[in-house]
């Protein structure tokens, strides 16, 4: 459970190559499925700056969970939730483009004034989109370009939700 920080789950390749599944915050935990199945954990985490993290050991956690039907309810949308993202993932990996990509990721981070503050470096923000670096900065660029968005450093903002909307939805003949 992370108390306060910032954790990454990732997988790494036998290459070298890794894939950045999940950014964990403040109050969310990870690896309940692996203790729950009694397997072993499937991703690496790594704390993204200084964090504060619990270690629930399996037999307390599951001796919990036995006790407290309620907690096995908020798990459970707990891990739906996780799944709903990863098959969300699968879906922008195999039908959605760079642009289509990006633009689904700013319109599910902004906030009511279409502020984004980007949660991580933009090499890590790239990796959990199964982008470059460079097609991340090239899709920032032209989507800044078309007036959609502004990008500054740490932060992006959403001038036009319609047409990234439809960017996302790859309706737009953006890219």
């Amino acid at each position: 459970m992370v108390g306060s920080g910032m954790v990454r789950l990732f997988k790494l390749a036998p290459n070298g190559k890794e894939h950045i599944l999940h950014v964990v915050g403040p109050g969310r935990t990870f690896a309940e499925a692996a203790v729950i199945g009694g397997f072993a954990c499937p991703a690496t985490a790594e704390a993204m700056e200084d964090s504060d993290l619990a270690l629930l050991p399996a037999e307390s956690f599951l001796a919990f969970l036995r006790s407290d039907h309620q907690a096995c309810i908020d798990l459970l949308a707990g891990m739906s939730t996780w799944l709903h993202n990863v098959v969300d993932l699968l879906e922008d990996v195999v039908l959605r483009d760079a642009a289509g990509r990006v633009s689904r990721h700013l319109l599910a981070l902004a906030d009511e004034n279409g502020r984004v503050r980007l949660p991580a470096a933009r090499r890590m923000l790239a990796n959990q989109l199964n982008l470059t670096a460079e097609t991340l900065s090239r899709t920032l660029r032209r989507l800044h370009e078309e007036g959609v968005i502004t990008s500054e450093r740490e932060a992006i903002t959403v001038l036009d939700r319609e047409r990234l909307a439809a960017v996302s939805d790859g309706q737009y003949p953006l890219m």
